[in-house]
Parts: C-alpha cells; structure tokens; sequence
C-alpha cells in the first residue's frame, strides 16, 4: 500500500507518522512518500520519520520528494496538509482583519476567506495531477479550509473526503470522563466544518444510550472552561459546541482579547523552529512532547481509521468527516459539504441520519453555507466584488463598510497568491 502526503514537510508530520506507526496493523503501508516543495523542512523531518519508523519497528519504505507528479504516482490515498504562504500569510490573516473590528482567524471570517483564495486553486491543481497519475487514489483532504476544500475537490469529481480533528478530540474527552474507551463512545456531530454541534454522546453505536445530559450535568463546568463559554450558556443550549462556535458566541470579547497578545500564527512559527530543531537532531527517534502544542491532535489517529475504512481494511464502521450532504441537512443543497457521521467504506462516505435541527444551529448552518458557496466562487474565479459578497455574507462581517475593508485589506495582503489580482 502506497500513501503519498503532500505538505510533508509540515511540523505535522511526525504525528501523523507516529500514528502510521502505531496502528500499523489497521493501515499496513509499505511504501510512504513525503512531498514538499521546501527541501530544507522536507529532509528534516523525513529524516525523523524514518527513525520514528525504525524504533517502532515498521517495515514501511519513507520516500521524499517535491515533484508532486513522482510523489503521488501510484498512491492508493493522498493526504493533503498545505500551508499555502506558510505562517507568515497566517500571520497576516490572523491581523488585518482586526483593524476592521473583526475576528482575526485562519479558517473562518475574512482570515478564512482569503486562506480558500489562496489554497483552492493549489489543491485542484494537485487534485489533477492525482487524477492523471493514479486516478484510482481517495483524497483525504486535512488543509483549511476543510469545508470549502473538500467542496472543490467534489465538484471537480475527484474521491475526496475532508478530514477535521474536532470531533476525535470529544470523543476522547468524553471517553476519558465516562471512564470508557474512545470506541464506545459515539457522537451525533452536525454542522458545517469548524461550525458544528455534538447534539448527542451514545454509548455503542448510533442507537446507544444518549449520556449527554450526565456529562453536562456532571462534567459541564469542566466542558465550558476547555470551550472558554460560561458553563450557564452551555447548560442553556444543551449540546456541545465546537470552540470555534466561540468566535460567533462571544465575537466581540474574542476581538478584543486578540487586540492584546500575539497571534496565533507568531506562536506557531517560534514553536516551529524549535522542532525543526529537534527534528535535526539524529538521536530523536520519536516525536517530542512539544508537538503536542502545535495543534492537531489526534489526527493521526483520524487519518489512520479513514484512509483503513476507505482501502478497505479495518477502519471504524462509522467517523466523523467532510462529505456532500446529499439531502442529510433538508434545508441545504445536495452539494453542500457538510460534517457529519458518516458509514465509510471503499465506496466513499455516506452520512448518517440526522434529527432535524433546532433553528439555533441550523439557521446559522444555512448562513455560512451561503458564505462557503460564494467563497468557492471567488476562489475559482476571482474577482474584488465576488470577495466582497462572500464577506458581506459572511455572519462574523455582515456590514458593507467592514466587508468593503476587509476586501482591500484582503487584496493587499495576498496578490502574489491571487492570480487575478
């Protein structure tokens, strides 16, 4: 079995080889190839990679290359982590917004926005060369804007899912409140990508108990602080936000505090080149505990049980991904991507049942549904005023003055990755 990971030379990558390692029975690789355009990064860490895979006694082959077309050929999946603009476009869509009185963040608002205009086209374009290389391969799509992504990939007719780290995170968190294992534990997970709701926590299955109202009766304050909410909103919802649903709850108190302290993204970078550093070092042979600050946990574990499901071997019957609606959320198009559970298999994902939603989640769904729709028209073909109806759309922008702008702010910032600017 051959994997290809494009973006490998991302500080990522070692979680994501520790987990290839680890379940090494559930996705037997024989052969993984790291692609990325930054040969410094790339060696760096293919070289941890493979010592991670030699201490844990792994039998797999670790190629690097940055000729995608070499890469992909022959892949059986490709996973796709890309940082179009590394952190310093982060950096930049994590500021200006904030000069607007607006959230500041890399996959939602205008921050959001401007990462799909730079990464769409990137991503269909590797998409293509998959297609033409090895037309057989599934796509699993982990870069950000997941939703919007996974979207234009589906429109294009690619086999593509799109993969969050989110809903993994509850089910070990709630696993370890309830004193079960995390496969016990199953979520009623709705919404759109980085806008979703755990309606219901079922022990066994999608038929299990709902244990829910006792996790937020006996573990609810616990609940609220990891989601920075009060625990009297959570108690008055009912359900289980996701944190990013914070930025929409509590904008203005979310803008404010980033107004004082650094972004996200200049912590992110410091923290990078320290494990480009370790990395460097040839006596590390496993991934180092710092990693587990960068972001993105448990999606090794994720990518691992979805790339299973998909090539047809032991992956769980049911996850948590990014796949066309196709009349699960009645009030959206069948083409919308939503996240959902999902039966998963060599045939793709199929999305589950889902209760109908209360108004409260599903109006705000329909919303940024409406947003993503004309973000992916601005993201294939571009445009100032295409940008400034999918800011004008979006529920954390929503004024002409602040969509008008943000459009410049957004323009300015990123025109050497916007080909029609």
């Amino acid at each position: 079995m051959k994997l290809a990971v494009v973006g490998g030379g991302s500080t990522y990558t070692p979680e994501l080889i520790d987990g290839f390692a680890r379940l090494r029975d559930t996705l037997p690789i024989t052969e993984l190839v790291l692609v990325d355009p930054a040969a410094d990064r790339l060696e760096l860490v293919g070289g941890l990679a493979r010592r991670i895979f030699a201490r844990q006694g792994h039998g797999g082959k670790i190629v690097t290359t940055s000729d995608v077309d070499a890469g992909v050929e022959g892949a059986d999946a490709v996973l796709l982590q890309l940082r179009v603009g590394g952190q310093a476009a982060r950096n930049q869509d994590e500021t200006w917004p904030l000069e607007c009185g607006c959230v500041g963040q890399e996959t939602t608002g205008a921050g959001g926005l401007a990462k799909a205009l730079r990464t769409v086209p990137v991503v269909l374009d590797i998409a293509e060369r998959v297609r033409r290389t090895s037309p057989d391969a599934w796509i699993i799509d982990f870069t950000n804007p997941v939703g919007i992504v996974t979207r234009a990939l589906l429109q294009a007719g690619h086999k593509a899912v799109g993969l969050c780290n989110v809903a993994i995170g509850f089910q070990r968190k709630f696993a370890r409140m309830l004193g079960v294992t995390p496969a016990d534990v199953h979520l009623d997970h709705v919404g759109l990508n980085h806008l979703t709701w755990e309606t219901a926590v079922r022990l066994g299955g999608p038929e299990g108990e709902n244990v829910l109202p006792r996790l937020l009766a006996e573990h609810g304050e616990a609940i609220a602080d990891d989601l920075r909410l009060p625990h009297s909103i959570v108690d008055r919802l009912g359900v289980v936000p996701s944190y990013y649903l914070r930025y929409f709850y509590a904008h203005d108190e979310v803008v404010r505090e980033l107004g004082t302290k650094p972004s996200r993204a200049a912590e992110v970078a410091a923290m990078e080149k320290e494990l480009l550093e370790m990395y460097g070092d040839p006596a590390l042979d496993e991934k180092p505990a710092l990693l587990g600050k960068r972001g993105g946990a448990f999606y090794s574990e994720a990518a691992v049980d979805l790339a299973a499901s998909l090539l047809g071997g032991g992956g769980s019957p049911y996850q948590v991904v990014n796949t066309r609606n196709d009349g699960t959320l009645p009030f959206l198009a069948d083409d919308a991507v939503i996240e959902v559970q999902a039966a998963v298999g060599p045939t793709g994902a199929v999305p589950l049942p889902v209760a109908p939603l209360d108004p409260l989640y599903a109006g705000l769904i329909a919303n940024v549904t409406a947003y993503e729709d004309l973000a992916l028209e601005a993201a294939l073909r571009g445009g100032r005023e295409r940008v400034f109806r999918a800011l004008l759309a979006h529920p954390l922008v929503g004024q002409y003055a602040y969509a008008d702008g943000l459009t410049d702010r957004l323009v300015a910032h990123n025109r050497e990755h916007l080909a029609w600017a």
